[in-house]
């Protein structure tokens, strides 16, 4: 048996691991590497390793190149161009040899528990003594399917993480549940495959793509809007329908009823093979209207208030007329008679915080935390859906809360090098 005293003369200490080396790792070990702080970068896999094998194959950027990216580095290619998945993984790959990331693939962090004033970080390849831990792991960790279908009722059941084409599924029609931007993508690049498609949509926001010659991010960037304060626990994702597939366009769920799509509201229940819709498939399309036309309006008030040149646009407010799934909704669908054999939930993600031996998570396994800051001392977060703002998920966006942290790790250990006189001194009495 060897000595524990010999074992914790072996074990290695760090100031900071960060774990995860996604955009939001790779991000801090920028921040920590400029403030002089000794860390590393622990990931399982490869680097950006979520958006080689975690996406689908003809996945794009939802922003365009400009914008989608650190500041020091600009993307290989058309700055108003929707950089492909395999793009975004090498532009990380090489971001983090420019900033010479001390990163260790292929090594995987099992737990992380506070001890005494730092943390154990056990691993594959042994244990890590740290007194900083970051926990870079993004939003996208364990794909979540409402407990809605059996799992072992027929059709096929996936989840968009684990979609990769159309010839990947079985024959017969795709059912896709989820109205955002994954769900949108995957049923359209589905019906242009030749396939039946049902898609399932709730409530939405629904931002143009482009207006007045500007892209969306531009807009939401002079709006003021991805600065937006989190709505609050719970309403952390808002469903957004955008797309950066064929060069972006402006996703309009009428447009895909007129290409094939057969629209559907919130999926809502099951029995006996029959899947049931909410009665709410009209609301949701003119929801989502109202948030596309009052974007428009704010762009409009923008441009008239600082006086510039952009090319007006009215037919951006032409609105189709809607189509039959529409006035006539489908509230059952008999899976088998409309011969289904895919159901396909884009349905997004849960956090999977599990490892993490610390008091900082809600009942939900949601962090509780400020800015990524947990109640836990010592324990940071990066990466997460509305960590600061509305942008903090979006590579531009997890660089700024990056570099927060960083500074609140450096203002810790400025704290703990104090070596001064804190006594009490009283003035003389004259």
């Amino acid at each position: 048996m060897v000595d524990p005293s010999v074992m914790e003369a072996l074990m290695e200490r760090i100031d900071t691991v960060v774990i995860g080396a996604g955009q939001a790792g790779v991000a801090m070990s920028e921040h920590l590497t400029n403030l002089g702080i000794d860390h590393m970068v622990l990931e399982r896999d490869r680097i950006a390793e979520r958006w080689r094998t975690g996406r689908w194959d003809s996945l794009v950027a939802n922003g365009p190149a400009w914008h989608d990216r650190f500041p020091n580095m600009e993307f290989d290619c058309d700055a108003d161009a929707f950089a492909p998945k395999e793009d975004v993984a090498a532009y990380f790959e090489a971001y983090a040899k420019q900033i010479n990331a001390p990163i260790r693939t292929g090594v995987e962090v099992t737990a992380v528990t506070p001890r005494g004033g730092g943390f154990d970080v056990e691993t594959s390849e042994g244990r890590i003594e740290a007194r900083h831990v970051v926990a870079a792991t993004g939003p996208f960790q364990k794909p979540a399917i409402p407990p809605v279908i059996p799992a072992d009722a027929a059709p096929l059941q996936m989840h968009s993480a684990n979609y990769r084409n159309p010839g990947q599924l079985p024959k017969g029609a795709v059912l896709v549940v989820g109205g955002g931007s994954s769900g949108v993508q995957i049923a359209e690049e589905l019906r242009t495959s030749g396939r039946e498609v049902y898609l399932s949509i709730g409530p939405h926001d629904r931002p143009p793509r482009r207006y007045r010659g500007r892209d969306n991010v531009w807009w939401l960037g002079v709006l003021g809007k991805w600065n937006a304060d989190s709505p609050g626990p719970g309403a952390e994702h808002v469903t957004i329908a955008v797309s950066g597939a064929e060069g972006g366009k402006t996703i309009d769920f009428r447009n895909l009823a007129q290409a094939g799509i057969t629209l559907l509201g919130m999926t809502q229940g099951y029995r006996d093979g029959v899947v049931t819709f909410a009665d709410d498939l009209r609301a949701n399309l003119q929801a989502g209207d109202a948030n596309y036309l009052s974007v428009l309006d704010e762009a409009d008030a923008y441009i008239a208030r600082h006086r510039l040149d952009l090319p007006e646009e009215p037919e951006a407010r032409d609105i189709p007329s809607d189509p039959v799934c529409v006035t006539q909704p489908i509230h059952q669908l008999d899976l088998a008679k409309a011969g289904i054999g895919t159901i396909l939930w884009a349905t997004g993600y849960q956090f999977d915080f599990g490892w993490i031996k610390a008091d900082t998570f809600d009942d939900m396994g949601r962090p509780q935390h400020q800015r990524g800051v947990s109640r836990e001392p010592g324990l940071y977060f990066v990466g997460l859906p509305w960590q600061s703002r509305r942008g903090s998920s979006f590579i531009w966006g997890v660089w700024h809360d990056a570099k927060f942290i960083a500074d609140q790790i450096a203002i810790q250990r400025n704290y703990l090098a104090y070596e001064g006189n804190a006594e009490i001194r009283i003035p003389e009495q004259v």
